[in-house]
């Protein structure tokens, strides 16, 4: 940090901030100091522009100036951090200081209120006993208002984990969890150009500039509609449904998700950390990447021909070679889905799919894992129960009823269990 101005030196408020950020709860994160520093600072002299995620972000944890909070959660992660080693300080150390320091969630700014420790002088009698009642009954009101709403507050129950399988996800690192959604862009790509697109093909420049297409004598109209796939970004009303969904299951740590289009992503991302891969590799084509890994692969004919379907590598006794999906999305019929947890293949972090063969099929795993019976199914066919020390890596075909666009009904047809 720069050296204070001796303003801000004399500044009682300040004095409290240094007494805090020099205390035991703070001394093991420079960062968390420098953090309230900044809020502080910019609080006290006025400086609310400057307290913006992105400004934060920049001025304290020298991030770009073009880096995406969107992608980047850092710094409402350390942020949350600040808000416990404040409750910590102020109920250890601190808890005989005459004001205490709070960041407000959804803001931050410092909030610098008095804690009720200093003294209160009898107010002195100035008619009868009445007249003052009455004065004082507004106050009463107020106390006794204040006393109700926190005790409501402190009895709310308290906000859940997140449930397993997504608790894997989390770790006590509190790096974020990237939510990978569909380009379905490069779906429909595929359609128009009537072929498959590899990884390696979708991550190429050319691909990207649209200059990739084999239409062998494209017209003006081809070009343009070539353009927008290749530049625009767009995902599916399914994938919508199912980040919503994930983002309630995590409860108080749904700041720690960062959702991403599949075109942002690199291969240098996964090296480490914790994702949330949806849709199949006909949509997301980074779930081909871990296609090896999984049991059921999704397989198609001819590209914009033929259906769509889960190929079962090794069939168990009852269970189908094959898997087949709906005509297409919106029709009504049965889908399939698979919802897997697998390991990064360097063992530095861990990787939630939920992709179905259709739209539908996705929209379908992403309700089933939000389902607390449905969870509780999927553990007893895999043969285990409560939460796991340990990632228990597995993969699951399941089975919805889609009626025009919607899933429902849906059931585990086959489960494996993935040994990393």
């Amino acid at each position: 940090m720069t050296e204070v101005d001796p303003v801000l030196q004399a500044d009682a408020r300040w004095q409290l901030i240094e007494r805090i950020i020099a205390s035991p709860p703070f001394q093991k994160s420079a960062r968390l100091r420098d953090l309230l520093c900044f809020l502080a600072e910019r609080t006290i002299h006025g400086q609310l522009q400057d307290l913006s995620e992105h400004r934060i972000g920049s001025a304290v944890f020298g991030k770009a100036q073009d880096y995406s909070v969107v992608e980047d959660s850092s710094v409402r992660v350390h942020v949350r951090q600040l808000r416990l080693k404040l409750h910590e300080y102020f109920d250890g150390e601190g808890r005989g200081e005459s004001v205490v320091v709070e960041i407000p969630k959804g803001a931050y700014t410092t909030l610098f209120r008095n804690s009720g420790h200093e003294a209160v002088a009898e107010p002195v009698a100035t008619g009868p006993d009445l007249i003052s009642w009455i004065r004082l009954l507004p106050w009463a009101l107020a106390t006794i208002f204040l006393i109700t709403t926190l005790a409501a507050w402190f009895r709310r129950p308290p906000i859940p984990p997140p449930p397993w399988p997504l608790a894997a996800l989390f770790d006590s690192s509190n790096q974020p969890v990237q939510v990978v959604v569909a380009d379905i862009n490069y779906g429909m790509t595929r359609l128009v150009d009537e072929q498959p697109v590899t990884l390696e093909q979708y991550l190429s420049p050319s691909y990207r500039s649209g200059a990739a297409f084999t239409t062998p004598h494209p017209t003006a109209r081809d070009v343009r509609v070539n353009k927008y796939l290749s530049g625009s970004l767009l995902t599916s009303y399914a994938d919508v449904v199912v980040v919503d969904t994930l983002l309630r299951l995590s409860g108080n740590s749904s700041d720690r998700l960062a959702v991403r289009s599949a075109r942002e992503l690199r291969p240098r991302d996964l090296e480490q950390g914790a994702f949330v891969f949806i849709g199949s590799p006909s949509s997301n084509p980074w779930v081909s990447y871990f296609q090896d890994k999984l049991n059921f692969q999704e397989r198609e004919g001819v590209v914009g021909e033929s259906l769509k379907f889960f190929q079962n590598q090794h069939p168990k006794p009852g269970e189908q070679a094959t898997y087949q999906g709906l005509d297409f999305t919106g029709s009504s019929g049965e889908d399939y889905a698979t919802i897997s947890l697998l390991p990064l293949a360097n063992g530095r972090g861990s990787v939630l799919i939920l992709q179905g063969l259709q739209q539908e099929g996705t929209e379908a795993a992403g309700l089933f894992v939000a389902d607390a019976s449905n969870r509780q199914k999927l553990q007893d066919a895999l043969g285990f129960s409560g939460s796991p020390t340990q990632p228990v890596y597995f993969e699951a075909l399941i089975r919805t009823q889609a009626v025009a666009g919607a899933p429902n009904a849906t059931s585990i047809v086959a489960t494996r269990v993935i040994h990393s």
